[in-house]
């Protein structure tokens, strides 16, 4: 049986296995952007707040997903809860990171003059800074989205949803019957997935970035 067989022999279910991970990742990375965006502002203007954020989520990262997931299997067992906190924690770097980088790029003069005309912190913050800063903090969540693609695929070692259960069944059968076909099906699916929300960030940056030809349409 060749690939596209294999395919088209198990399609319903290669079809589920792709909208649970499609799923797992687009609900992980709105948290991650939630929890990010808000721990990047909150402590953007203070230097040793902001540090501390950005170390403790590069610490995490740099923890093997391997090792993350065993570690999260005695509190959380096995399933969605430990894939989902695992995507969620790998994900945070990047958002936390760009949030403060492109707070702080803001130029000071345009929120002087936000204040000088009579805005408050807050909405200097919700009208002037965010807005300009957004495009370096989307690209800071298209890079989590990325990451949390491939998490979400290693998932499948601690029983979580997605194209990971092809892969890592295609890999603990191999020499068997379509053991390749399905360890070469799950990485497809992730890649065409990783290309597709990209995609989608991409049209999302043109439609609400400032300046862009799609925002002036």
């Amino acid at each position: 049986m060749n690939l596209w067989e294999y395919i088209e022999d198990r399609w319903d279910l290669i079809a589920f296995e792709t909208v649970q991970h499609a799923s797992m990742v687009a609900q992980c990375v709105l948290v991650a952007a939630l929890l990010g965006v808000f721990i990047g502002v909150a402590t953007y203007r203070r230097p040793r707040p902001s540090a501390l954020a950005t170390a403790v989520a590069g610490v995490l990262f740099t923890i093997p997903s391997l090792a993350m997931l065993g570690l999260l299997i005695p509190p959380l067992g096995l399933g969605v809860a430990p894939s989902v906190t695992a995507i969620v924690l790998y994900a945070l770097l990047p958002i936390i990171r760009n949030t403060v980088v492109g707070l702080r790029g803001v130029d000071p003069m345009l929120v002087d003059a936000a204040r000088g005309i009579g805005m408050s912190r807050r909405r200097s913050l919700a009208r002037v800074e965010l807005p300009l800063a957004w495009p370096v903090i989307l690209t800071g969540i298209r890079v989590a989205t990325q990451l949390a693609m491939g998490i979400a695929a290693v998932a499948a070692y601690v029983s979580g949803p997605g194209l990971g259960e092809q892969i890592f069944s295609g890999l603990a059968r191999l020499g068997g019957a379509n053991a390749v076909n399905a360890a070469l099906t799950g990485t497809i699916g992730v890649a065409i997935l990783a290309l597709l929300f990209d995609g989608c960030f991409v049209l999302l940056g043109r439609l609400t970035t400032p300046g862009t030809g799609a925002a002036r349409g």
